[in-house]
């Protein structure tokens, strides 16, 4: 069975941080150099939570706060779900259907070690299916 292991040995373990310390507009920032929806938060190197596109629709921009005086630790979530680098990819998948989000910091042993997105496991099962169905068409092929 394939692996979170299996994504990061793929993408990579890069992980973008901010500490709770920086303001919405500076990891807003960030998340557009890098071109992505969420970054962790690190307080002393442990993950403190999470800070994504949703925070800054529903936390930042519909109660009209200003992004350059309001910190992230204010408005990030917590706690966070993660899941470990020995999660089976099909169960990270349930585990962001249910709890309807996008990014999952991957920790083994209190230790950050990553960051699956929903994008990375729906390519990792598309890539896995299509190597299936032409193996599979080569069973069919090869025996005529």
């Amino acid at each position: 069975m394939a692996t979170v292991r299996d994504i990061l040995s793929r993408k990579g373990t890069e992980v973008v941080s901010v500490p709770p310390t920086a303001t919405v507009l500076e990891a807003a920032r960030r998340m557009n150099e890098r071109s992505i929806g969420g970054v962790v938060v690190l307080a002393d190197g442990m993950l403190a939570g999470i800070f994504t596109e949703r925070d800054v629709l529903r936390r930042v921009v519909v109660p009209e706060r200003p992004p350059g005086g309001t910190t992230v630790a204010e408005v990030m979530t917590t706690p966070v779900t993660t899941c470990s680098s020995s999660t089976r990819i099909e169960e990270c998948a349930a585990l962001m259907t249910d709890r309807r989000i996008r990014h999952l910091p991957v920790v083994d042993d209190g230790v950050l070690g990553g960051m699956v997105t929903i994008g990375d496991v729906l390519a990792f099962q598309l890539r896995d299916q299509q190597a299936t169905i032409e193996y599979m068409n080569n069973l069919v092929y090869d025996v005529r």
